[in-house]
């Protein structure tokens, strides 16, 4: 609790770079998490060139 005491007695500027820099870590967070979760399966794209291989060899 002595934390947000601390917090109370900063100057107005100091509080604003704090809760920009929490905002800041918080969307760049998401940003990267979801990068990982949608970037760790390549099932669609294997689909699609299993897709575009097949095509290949009916063409031929």
């Amino acid at each position: 609790m002595a934390g947000l005491f601390a917090y109370g007695s900063l100057a107005p500027k100091t509080k604003n770079m704090v809760v920009a820099g929490g905002l800041a870590a918080f969307v760049f967070g998401v940003y990267f998490y979801t990068m990982r979760a949608v970037g760790g399966t390549d099932e669609l794209q294997v689909a699609i060139d299993k897709f575009e291989e097949l095509k290949k060899q009916e063409g031929k």
